[in-house]
């Protein structure tokens, strides 16, 4: 497994969903969603396909918005990737188990290894599942099963899997991330510090722990950058959306702090780790 860490592995690839007009419209799928600002929408978007591209230096693989899908920009949602293997999860919604295609195809394409969940018992969203680099965290929420948890366990073997549970509405990344390699940040919220308790019983590995302001701002993203020398990033939520966990967030010395707004797509259920799905190794082309 390498040192400390480690399993949080350098990127090369980072791979986005384009924002359909049914987003923003709240039509399409049955999703019921709010009404949203497109324009303002699709500019976060495009932004954070950047910020990945411009700033992280990763190759930026974007697939075209569906109508069909409203939520299909959540594909961090889709897929649970580690290494050169990539779960194909299953939705808890059955209106978005079709975005699983295009998001399959795409990884089939990059040279992963695919595996499918084949129980239909069991669901699992993608950001219900934190790796520290050491470990798997998989919550179990409204949104995940233990049959889902099963899965990860069953698919990642060389890394222990423990279920976190995950009161409310929410997933386990929009309560707690990873802030560095031995770093886990969570949110002041009673759900995100119960979840960080859990999971400090639940693991033989000594993290540091930060408590952000805003549970929102834990949902970030630890990424080594493809090239040597260069420090690893943390992609966050920055003041335009949570100026209250800024402060907290400068803690992290040991990351170069990449700030990226997602306001409006929050609306929709979006939270930034959703947002993308990131290769931690160089996959074959």
């Amino acid at each position: 497994m390498g040192t400390p860490g480690e399993g949080l592995g350098r990127c090369s690839h980072a791979l986005i969903r384009g924002v359909p007009e049914s987003l923003a419209s709240g039509e399409g799928a049955g999703a019921g969603l709010p009404t949203l600002d497109l324009a303002k929408a699709q500019r976060e978007h495009g932004v954070l396909g950047g910020k990945l591209r411009q700033r992280l230096g990763l190759q930026l693989l974007e697939l075209p918005p569906e109508e069909s899908l409203p939520l299909g920009p959540l594909l961090g949602d889709i897929a649970v990737i580690q290494g050169d293997t990539a779960l194909i999860t299953r939705p808890w919604s059955p209106a978005r188990r079709p975005e699983v295609d295009g998001v399959r195809k795409a990884l089939q394409d990059l040279g992963l290894r695919i595996v499918e969940m084949g129980d239909e018992s069991a669901t699992l969203d993608g950001t219900d599942v934190l790796f520290t680099g050491r470990e798997f965290f998989v919550g179990l929420s409204k949104w995940t099963n233990h049959r889902g948890a099963e899965f990860v366990a069953d698919t990642f073997r060389d890394f222990a899997v423990s279920t976190v549970p995950v009161s409310g509405p929410s997933h386990l990344r929009s309560l707690c991330g990873m802030g560095g390699p031995r770093t886990v940040v969570a949110g002041s919220s009673e759900a995100a510090q119960k979840a960080v308790r859990a999971m400090a019983m639940l693991t033989d590995h000594p993290y540091a722990s930060l408590t952000l302001p805003d549970d929102a701002a834990a949902d970030c993203l630890f990424l080594r950058p493809g090239l040597p020398g260069v420090p690893p990033f943390l992609l966050h939520r920055g003041g335009g959306d949570l100026p209250n966990s800024q402060e907290a967030l400068q803690k992290l010395s040991d990351v170069t702090l990449v700030p990226v707004s997602c306001s409006e797509l929050e609306k929709a259920g979006a939270g930034l780790s959703s947002l993308c799905l990131v290769l931690s190794t160089r996959p074959h082309s």
